[in-house]
Formats: structure tokens, C-alpha cells, sequence
């Protein structure tokens, strides 16, 4: 493959991430949550860019809420826990409930629904219910690394007299759990960033503190993203389906 031809490939993938109005809300976020951080609550310029980035993020999430409803109402995996289930369907329900929530906020800060005070307390109920579907996150994740680790161990015994790491089935457990610490890592952060935002520990969790966790999140998030596929295309891989199924690379694909 020419320098040329990688290069392509490289911006092809860039072009796809950016093409996702999801990959640009993230962004956004980071970009927002950094600001807080410089901003340390402060006015000035990265404050007004903290909040007007803010706002630009609520149009990428209009509508989004029917994500976590059809999560909501769809079947789980056979063999899941009931406290699982329960946990993972809550969290469904708060984030959906969150981001419809959020639209109201959304038209009280355009101008749009003129009742302030009314989207100032719809604003606030809608933090708390994100704050409630990041400590269920939290939970679900924690729960399935338990079976993780559990099922793994089994599958060392019986790997005991070879490399389990040539294994595939040990090597998809073991990314999996990788994924699932990264999705840990990220609620817990989230909480703090909840925490924060609705001022339950103004003296502890400050706006700076705030920014900090959020920035580290929105990469988290970003990097989660980028390993998605989308449309028959491995965005970590480079690789892509065509619609007839053949298998082939960015680089070499002239469409």
C-alpha cells in the first residue's frame, strides 16, 4: 500500500467518525467540558464557550430519547440475571426519560418555552435522572465483569496445559472485559460530572473538577465510538463489507 493510498484511508475514517452527528455531539462535549475546566466557573470567553457549546449539543440529541425507549421494550440475552435485567431496563428508562427532558430545557434556553422557572426544575429533574442511569450503568457493568471473570476462570482450567491467549474464545472474553472497564470507568466519572453539574458537593466536586472528569469521559466516549461499525464498516479496522458481502479495505475502495 503507497503513503498516498494509506492516507486516504486514514482521512476516509475521520470522514465517517465526523459523519455521525453522535461522533460530533461527542466532540462538542469534550470540547465543552473542557472549557468548564478552564473556565473554573469564572466569566469569561471559555465560559461562554462552555455554555453556548452546551446548547448546540441539546439540537444533536433531539429525538434521541426513542434510542433508550426501543432498548427499553427490546429482549434481553438468555441467561442474563433478573437483577441485571432490572438494572439495565431502569437505565434504559432514566436516560430516555433524561434526554426527552432535555428537549424541554432545550426550548426554555432558545426562548421558545417561556416559563424559566419551569425549565430550570425540568433541567434539574432531568440531571438527576442521568445521574440515575450512570449509577445503573455503573451497577450492570460491575455485575457482567463479575460473570466475566467467573467464566473466564473456567475457561483457564480447562485452557491449563495450553496458551489461552491463542484461544479465541478467551481472547473475545477478554476484550470484552476490557470494554466493560472502560464502560465502568466512564459511569463512575459520569456520576462525579452529574454531581457536579446539579451542585450536590459545590465545596468538593467544583466546576473545574467538574470539566476535568467530563473532558476524560468525552475521550472515553470518543474513543468507544471509534470502534463501532457502521453500515458494514469496522471504523478500527479499516475494513468494509460491500452489499454484496465481499470483504475489503478502505485503501483500495476508489468509490
Amino acid at each position: 500500500m503507497s503513503t498516498l493510498d494509506a492516507t486516504r484511508a486514514e482521512l476516509a475514517l475521520v470522514v465517517l467518525y465526523l459523519n455521525k452527528a453522535e461522533a460530533r455531539d461527542k466532540i462538542c462535549r469534550a470540547i465543552q467540558y473542557g472549557s468548564k475546566f478552564l473556565s473554573d466557573g469564572q466569566p469569561g470567553t471559555a465560559q461562554n464557550v462552555d455554555k453556548s457549546t452546551s446548547l448546540a449539543r441539546k439540537v444533536f440529541r433531539l429525538f434521541k430519547f426513542v434510542n433508550d425507549l426501543h432498548g427499553l421494550i427490546s429482549p434481553v440475552p438468555q441467561g442474563t440475571p433478573v437483577p441485571l435485567v432490572l438494572l439495565g431496563k431502569s437505565k434504559n428508562a432514566l436516560l430516555s426519560t433524561f434526554l426527552f427532558l432535555d428537549q424541554i430545557v432545550w426550548l426554555g434556553r432558545t426562548g421558545i418555552y417561556k416559563n424559566k422557572e419551569r425549565a430550570e426544575l425540568i433541567g434539574r429533574i432531568s440531571l438527576f435522572c442521568w445521574m440515575g442511569s450512570s449509577i445503573c450503568t455503573t451497577l450492570v457493568e460491575l455485575g457482567e465483569l463479575g460473570r466475566l471473570s467467573a467464566s473466564m476462570k473456567k475457561l483457564e482450567k480447562r485452557l491449563k496445559d495450553s496458551d489461552k491467549y491463542k484461544n479465541e474464545e478467551y481472547r473475545a472474553k477478554l476484550q470484552n472485559s476490557n470494554e466493560r472497564t472502560l464502560a465502568l470507568v466512564k459511569a463512575g466519572m459520569d456520576i462525579v460530572v452529574a454531581v457536579g453539574l446539579l451542585q450536590l458537593a459545590p465545596k468538593k466536586v467544583t466546576p473545574r473538577v467538574t470539566g476535568a472528569f467530563g473532558f476524560v469521559s468525552s475521550l472515553i466516549s470518543c474513543y468507544q465510538f471509534s470502534g463501532k461499525k457502521w453500515h458494514g464498516i469496522d471504523v478500527s479496522s479499516g475494513l468494509y463489507v460491500d452489499t454484496v458481502g465481499r470483504c475489503g479495505s478502505l485503501a483500495s475502495n476508489n468509490t
